[in-house]
């Protein structure tokens, strides 16, 4: 039920007054049968210390540079990185607590995963959680208070969440106005409206969740693409409430919102638009001050089938003159033309193009699609990027000025030798085209190495 045209960046918060149960905090759990840890913070920091910013992102400001103001959603509240809105506790637990000066003013905190590459691979899982006290604040004191634990696809960050809903937003835990209820939501395809109805999204309604502002819950979503159809489940306590099957939506919607890489956001924003809808807030009664406490955050994927997806034997890349199967792997050093890059000995022979930043590109001539059914496209891709360096590997035909065709989004892989086959979804091709690789970034940091790519029918 949350509309965000510009993505928030979540903060987690921790409570000073002796109401909340600071010391309620627990370990990470162990890893669901078959998957594996890939990310967790307990919140261990000393009492009034910041967040680790080698996991964290700070967000700043009425919304992100470039994107909609007030985050996209009409919330007032000013997201800071002091601690003051956002801190430990010393006692294993993030808080995030909004507040209100002397001229009405009010402030707050939103942090988001310095990683962007939480993804379930083909044929694998992901799962997202975390342990949460709602704000304890109820009745006209609560009037505008929404906090809320969600995930976001990689693609917004170099844009500032400009390519909202399209990318996929996943509403894991969503409270407003004090109510003893939680939402769920996924947002996708086209805003307004569109297959996803936006800017509701397709949720869950209010479900009760009892002793959520007094106590701490679990709170999770699992991606599940072992299963056909692909299911998006939201659990709370470990019960599965509400499951989102991959027919809900066309499968280019439901693939541009589930098949890439997703960034974790902790936040508690105040007033905007889905508090209208259940009474408003903002006002003069609302109670500053009241945290959200956060637990642990952990992120677990299962490996699945792995994602190395041809479903057409490689044959030999033809000499540059020569026309080019595009079903068939084109390896990246066979460019006709590039700007930016380098060639070099790849781990997995022979050689890849390496050292990729933003505005650099690949062009490959006589791409031959046939007479249509593209249905996407692989590239197999590594990145040693640093914490908070990611970029959009685009395609394009017959001008590097056309608007991409296709993209997805990447962080670090874990080496720059370190090689993944990760697919994007394209719009139908027929015919003979150049294509070209382009590449996107908001850092100036090479972010990627390409081995090869291939379209798929």
């Amino acid at each position: 039920m949350r509309a965000l045209l510009a993505s928030a960046a979540a903060m987690l918060a921790v409570a000073a007054t002796a109401v909340f149960s600071l010391n309620a905090n627990a370990a990470v759990p162990p890893a669901p049968s078959g998957m594996s840890l890939v990310f967790s913070d307990d919140f261990t920091g000393a009492a009034g210390s910041g967040l680790n910013r080698s996991n964290w992102l700070y967000d700043i400001g009425h919304g992100y540079p470039g994107g909609a103001s007030n985050w996209g959603t009409g919330e007032v509240e000013y997201m800071t990185d002091s601690t003051n809105n956002v801190y430990q506790d010393g006692g294993g637990n993030l808080v995030i607590k909004p507040l209100r000066d002397s001229a009405g003013n009010w402030t707050s905190g939103r942090v988001e995963t310095q990683r962007t590459d939480f993804a379930a691979p083909t044929g694998g899982k992901v799962r997202i959680e975390a342990r949460i006290q709602q704000p304890n604040v109820s009745g006209a004191a609560a009037a505008g208070y929404w906090p809320a634990f969600w995930a976001l696809g990689a693609a917004a960050r170099p844009v500032g969440a400009t390519n909202w809903p399209g990318i996929g937003e996943w509403d894991i835990m969503e409270n407003i106005n004090g109510r003893e209820s939680v939402f769920a939501a996924l947002h996708c395809g086209t805003n307004p409206g569109g297959p996803c109805n936006e800017t509701t999204g397709i949720g869950s309604g209010e479900r009760a969740c009892s002793g959520c502002k007094t106590g701490f819950h679990t709170y999770a979503i699992e991606y599940d693409r072992s299963t056909s159809p692909e299911q998006l489940r939201w659990y709370l306590d470990g019960n599965n409430y509400f499951t989102l099957t991959s027919n809900a939506v066309d499968s280019t919607t439901w693939n541009n919102a589930t098949h890439h890489g997703m960034f974790v956001i902790l936040n508690v924003a105040i007033g905007g638009g889905f508090p209208a809808a259940f009474g408003g807030g903002p006002t003069s009664a609302t109670q500053p001050g009241v945290p959200m406490l956060v637990d642990y955050v952990a992120v677990w994927q299962s490996s699945g089938g792995g994602t190395t997806p041809p479903t057409t034997p490689p044959t030999t890349t033809p000499p540059p003159s020569g026309t080019r199967d595009a079903y068939s792997r084109i390896e990246a050093e066979s460019f006709n033309s590039s700007a930016g890059v380098q060639v070099e000995t790849c781990s997995e022979g022979g050689q890849d193009v390496g050292y990729i930043a933003n505005g650099d590109w690949l062009q490959f001539n006589n791409v031959n699609f046939g007479t249509g059914g593209v249905r996407d496209f692989v590239a197999r891709v590594a990145s040693g990027a640093g914490s908070g360096v990611s970029g959009l590997i685009e395609v394009r035909v017959d001008s590097r000025s056309n608007a991409p065709i296709g993209s997805f989004a990447l962080g670090g892989t874990g080496g720059w030798q370190t090689w993944q086959s990760i697919p994007g979804n394209v719009s139908n091709v027929t015919g003979t085209h150049t294509v070209y690789l382009t590449f996107t970034s908001g850092q100036s940091a090479d972010f990627v190495n390409v081995n090869w790519i291939q379209f798929r029918r």
